[in-house]
């Protein structure tokens, strides 16, 4: 039985013993936007790669750094190598979560430099939780509890060809990328 996957990009990936090297953004980019959120348990597709783009909006509309829009746009990375467990079953799941932290340390110190802070954790959360409040009530008609929390960018639920969210995903991977940059 084979111990990795092949990557998008034609590289081999090991879930188990992952290696900073073979993470590339377009792998991410290209998985995330074929993956549906979700486990596919919604009224229309709506991706993770598009999940991740509205996170990335949010925190810049919320004035956040660029590190926090960019960890954003990354904080479902490691679904592209190891795609997404539901939460109900991943609390059960606790050989899991390692794996899961492991790589997503890898992507944030090669993306970012370093892993995120806890405080910059706790960020990205809140703006993941509170976008899944949305997708249930839009994409399940399941309202939230106490109402939507209210956005400063208030997500639209378009269904887009997987190439364009793609594309999308790495333009504005690179644009955040590029003002992280220290100026010459």
């Amino acid at each position: 039985m084979a111990e990795h996957i092949k990557t998008y990009t034609g590289l081999y990936f090991y879930p188990a013993a992952p290696d900073i090297e073979s993470i590339r953004i377009r792998d991410i980019a290209h998985a995330l936007s074929l993956l549906c959120r979700g486990n596919g348990q919604v009224t229309r597709f709506w991706s993770v790669g598009q999940h991740c783009i509205c996170c990335a909006r949010e925190a810049e509309a919320r004035g956040y750094e660029d590190r926090l829009v960019l960890a954003c746009l990354l904080h479902d990375a490691s679904e592209c190598y190891l795609s997404d467990v539901p939460s109900p079953l991943k609390k059960d799941l606790p050989a899991f979560e390692p794996y899961e932290e492991r790589i997503m340390s890898l992507v944030f110190e090669k993306f970012l430099g370093s892993d995120l802070t806890a405080e910059e954790w706790k960020k990205v959360k809140t703006i993941d939780h509170e976008l899944l409040d949305w997708d249930m009530e839009v994409l399940l008609g399941e309202p939230a509890e106490g109402g939507l929390p209210p956005m400063k960018k208030e997500p639209h639920y378009e269904v887009q060809p997987f190439e364009e969210v793609e594309e999308e995903y790495l333009r504005l991977f690179e644009e955040v990328s590029k003002r992280l940059q220290p100026s010459a």
